[in-house]
């Protein structure tokens, strides 16, 4: 499986994984050729588009039904699944009445429900018994305990000394994947399937209760069933706190599936409250791997008083042209953190503490226009920090002993000799060709051109621009090389560039409309990025006339960044038939090349002055 699949769009993992095949010999072919879906494929999409070409002459049906074509011969119509399986047959027909390129191509497409359904006998679903995995939580915190088991049961869940009735869910909200804000169809449905049941209970006494066992009475009938996992209920009088050893991504529940919060610093320590699996609750909210801290008893929680703070100008030793002003804000322990950024403001929060800030020092070099804090509540204290740059251009946080070093970067120096032709001279641009290598092809068009390919070409051609503006241009590859996500992006923590941009390539998850979506995506996570984001995305599809796709927040990992403004951009549909021409024509490429190199230096001047 490639491994970067899933990350730089969501729900494209069913459309990449099946078409990661040799990336050679995609040469037009003489023939019917099917690049999507694979001839066996799994979905539980309601429909699915169908990608490939044949030659212009002649006739394409599927189920006997003739599609219609591009000009090029390419093809992309969406087709109606049902339940269960599906059987479609491709048919290439040669005008001329020579059957001998006559071709056949028959794909087998199994659609599953997106809920899990009640079994069909009496009993349960074993993996929907709560919980799954090992628990640990608060006393007298709700839990709640779930199964789903043949519809009409009666169920409780035994545990400890305890019998909980579980009653139906009767009304059950099935919310979207995130990936249907991108296909237009974001929008909840209700569904009651007989058969979900629910019940919750509290703990008041510290204990390892074990694992629930499940019982279901249908008639005479009895089922019993023990989940897989157990429930504990910690003691208040034996605390246990985790130290943060690496930077780590806290989550809002207990798994990959929950949004990011701000990333944890190494050192943080912080009061484990609550597990799951893998998992550790932190007392100011946060959830994160247990692999990424160390554990140890305690018997009292981290806190520290906040007195003081001062700021200092830091300048990059091996790249003058990054300054930074640094906020230092000595504490007694490593607190946890989080960060938001607005027009012209950065926040920091401070959890577990309680301020007797009385002096704060601003250097007059900084970019500080003012700093005020806010004692919100008896364990938080918020740092609004005024700016006087319009644009933000990147922060860093870390602690340095038990001192936390905020670092927020100066906009880019512009020389007086910054006129053309060489308008860009002295920043430092970094470009990342999206995907490379035979394990990582991208989406791939109608053909089977790969996106790979395309977003190397149009990187270097970019790359070229950007220099012949005096831009100092950094690429994570050059060549057509396997390349994982982690490596790109410590390149852009490493090189800190004045901007980040990585170039891409667009296709749909399988209930998309390929024939009918088209143009140009801009993608940003951070705010600092988002200015940068709309602007270059109405720039490029103005000037050449391409349709706006949107501009979208989106936790991709190459936008994720926070020492720079990072965007990363998807120029373009491999999918769509028609644009697909576009994409792959080398004039244009050249065009666009030059169409974003323009961009880039009017949003880059008009931002840092």
């Amino acid at each position: 499986m490639r491994r970067q699949i899933g990350i730089f769009l969501i729900g494209m993992l069913s459309f990449f994984i099946a078409t990661a095949t040799s990336a050679q010999n995609f040469i037009p072919p003489t023939q019917l050729h099917l690049t999507y879906p694979p001839l066996q494929h799994t979905t539980t999409d309601d429909r699915l588009f169908f990608i490939g070409t044949a030659p212009k002459d002649g006739q394409v049906s599927i189920n006997g039904k003739v599609i219609s074509r591009s000009n090029a011969g390419h093809f992309a119509p969406s087709l109606p699944l049902r339940i269960g399986e599906n059987i479609f047959q491709l048919k290439y027909t040669n005008p001329t009445g020579d059957r001998n390129s006559d071709k056949e191509i028959t794909v087998k497409v199994v659609r599953e429900s997106r809920i899990t359904l009640p079994p069909k006998d009496i009993g349960f679903i074993g993996n929907s018994l709560f919980p799954a995995v090992n628990i640990a939580r608060q006393p007298n915190e709700r839990i709640c305990f779930d199964a789903i088991a043949t519809p009409n049961a009666q169920v409780v869940a035994r545990i400890g000394d305890r019998e909980i009735p579980l009653l139906p869910r009767r009304r059950n909200i099935q919310l979207p994947p995130n990936s249907s804000v991108l296909t237009g169809n974001n929008a909840a449905s209700a569904e009651s399937p007989s058969g979900y049941f629910r019940g919750c209970a509290t703990f008041e006494t510290p204990s390892q209760l074990g694992q629930p066992e499940y019982e279901m009475r249908l008639g005479d009938r009895i089922v019993k069933q023990k989940a897989q996992g157990s429930v504990e209920i910690l003691s208040p009088k034996k605390l246990q706190i985790a130290e943060i050893t690496a930077t780590a991504d806290a989550r809002t529940g207990a798994s990959t599936d929950f949004s990011r919060l701000t990333p944890l610093p190494q050192g943080v320590k912080a009061l484990v409250t609550g597990k799951q699996g893998e998992w550790l609750r932190l007392d100011y909210g946060g959830w994160v791997r247990e692999r990424f801290v160390k554990v140890f008893d305690t018997d009292t929680q981290p806190r520290s008083l906040v007195r003081g703070i001062s700021t200092r100008i830091a300048i990059d030793k091996y790249d003058p042209q990054n300054i930074w002003t640094e906020i230092v804000v000595p504490l007694e322990c490593n607190v946890p953190i989080s960060v938001s950024q607005g027009d012209r403001t950065f926040t920091l929060t401070l959890y577990n503490v309680t301020s007797q800030t009385d002096t704060i020092s601003i250097v007059p070099e900084s970019i500080i226009n003012k700093l005020e804090w806010l004692q919100s509540d008896p364990d938080k204290v918020t740092y609004t920090i005024g700016l006087k740059p319009k644009q933000q251009w990147g922060y860093k946080v870390r602690y340095q002993g038990t001192n936390l070093i905020v670092s927020l970067k100066h906009p880019p120096v512009l020389s007086t000799a910054n006129k053309e032709p060489q308008p860009l001279n002295g920043m430092k641009i970094l470009l990342d060709a999206g995907h490379g290598g035979n394990e990582d092809l991208g989406s791939r068009g109608p053909t089977g051109y790969p996106e790979k390919d395309v977003t190397l070409i149009v990187s270097k051609l970019l790359q070229e621009e950007l220099q012949n503006r005096g831009a100092k241009v950094v690429m994570t590859r050059t060549d057509d090389i396997d390349l994982d996500l982690a490596p790109r992006v410590a390149k852009i923590e490493q090189e800190e560039p004045t901007v980040s941009i990585s170039l891409h390539y667009n296709a749909l998850p399988d209930n998309g409309d390929a024939i009918n979506t088209s143009g140009i995506g801009a993608f940003w996570y951070n705010p600092q990025s988002q200015d940068f984001a709309k602007f270059i995305h109405n720039y490029v599809s103005q000037k050449l006339h391409r349709r706006e796709y949107g501009v979208y927040w989106n936790n991709l990992a190459l936008v994720r960044s926070t020492v720079t403004p990072a965007v990363l951009l998807e120029l373009g549909f491999m999918i769509n038939p028609d644009e697909f021409e576009w994409i792959i024509d080398p004039q244009q490429q050249k065009l666009l090349a030059k169409t974003l190199a323009d961009g880039i230096t009017e949003w880059m001047l008009n931002a840092a002055n």
